[in-house]
């Protein structure tokens, strides 16, 4: 009893249950990319910025919701989720430090391996929907669906040197380890994050891993964006200065989970390009390997858009290009 006791990642999360769904608590999730910048200038993460493109506030990283799944996913999947789980998010509206938000999961039929999730502010303005899956051989998700339903634009502005199959030009090599300042891209480190996380987690702890089953601290599911966004892609990207968010992003663990402090190499793919009224928007997929086998162990898809009225020629450049606005 007592080492099926020390096994469990002990989460601090009350879970209810109603009508085939899961819920955790209403948690306030906090701001902590106040002072990101790339590009040279700050992100619509900064309060004042936010508020010039139309927002209520600076929205909170999207993948800060997601550690909301994690204790709702394990008392589903257990320790797989944290080996081969996938979470695939379409976000609807942005949420600002203050906010409350709750994390529902619907449960699975008998040995279904993909289930529908959703999370919503107490207001009850959704946050976001998707779906979270277990593998390592996935089913469709909900970003799989997403891409597939969407035509790619003929022609567009803020990313006109930006082609679909672009890769990366060089594997690059990242660790995180729980002291490590992340850069500008993500101006905190892992302690910090640990510090103000929604859920606990005794297998995130660098004073715990001797009580998990890897015997090795793990990553949370929301900083593997951070592991594979705090370094530069050499990706051709958006051109500025420009502003943009996060509009949908998978995390999918193929052999995971990943490790605080181990090596991994990246490497960055353009998979799809579309546009809405108010952005353009590019999808990548990172793959991340292990450095001695090439095995990929985990992969990330990402839908960044960029704001069309944060950048100053787009009009001028549309004309250019003959793009009708």
């Amino acid at each position: 009893y007592n080492e099926a006791v020390m096994a469990q990642p002990t989460f601090d999360t009350e879970i209810q249950e109603q009508d085939g769904v899961i819920n955790g608590p209403f948690r306030f999730p906090i701001q902590m990319l106040a002072d990101q910048e790339y590009g040279g200038h700050l992100s619509i993460h900064d309060g004042d910025q936010a508020q010039e493109l139309g927002f209520s506030g600076a929205p909170i990283e999207g993948p800060t919701h997601f550690s909301q799944f994690d204790p709702l996913l394990y008392q589903i999947w257990g320790q797989q989720w944290y080996e081969f789980g996938c979470i695939s998010s379409h976000f609807k509206n942005v949420v600002v430090e203050g906010d409350e938000v709750q994390a529902f999961v619907e449960l699975p039929a008998d040995d279904a391996k993909i289930t529908k999730i959703w999370a919503h502010k107490k207001t009850g303005e959704l946050v976001l929907e998707g779906t979270a899956s277990l593998g390592p051989d996935h089913p469709e998700t909900r970003l799989d669906a997403l891409m597939a339903s969407r035509d790619t634009p003929e022609k567009l502005v803020i990313l006109e040197l930006v082609k679909i199959g672009d890769k990366s030009p060089n594997a690059d090599t990242v660790h995180m380890n729980f002291d490590q300042h992340l850069g500008n891209s993500y101006p905190f480190t892992l302690d910090n994050k640990l510090e103000k996380i929604t859920e606990k987690c005794r297998w995130y702890m660098a004073d715990e891993v001797n009580n998990s089953p890897w015997g090795k601290a793990i990553i949370p599911t929301e900083m593997i964006s951070p592991l594979v966004g705090y370094t530069k892609s050499g990706l051709k990207g958006a051109k500025g200065p420009s502003i943009g968010l996060f509009a949908d992003l998978e995390v999918r663990m193929i052999k995971g989970p990943l490790f605080v402090g181990q090596d991994y190499v990246l490497e960055r793919e353009v998979v799809g390009l579309g546009e809405s009224r108010r952005t353009e928007s590019v999808w990548i997929k990172t793959s991340i390997k292990d450095p001695e086998s090439g095995e990929i162990l985990a992969t990330t898809l990402l839908n960044s858009a960029t704001l069309k009225q944060s950048y100053e020629k787009y009009e001028a450049e549309a004309k250019r290009i003959g793009k009708e606005l």
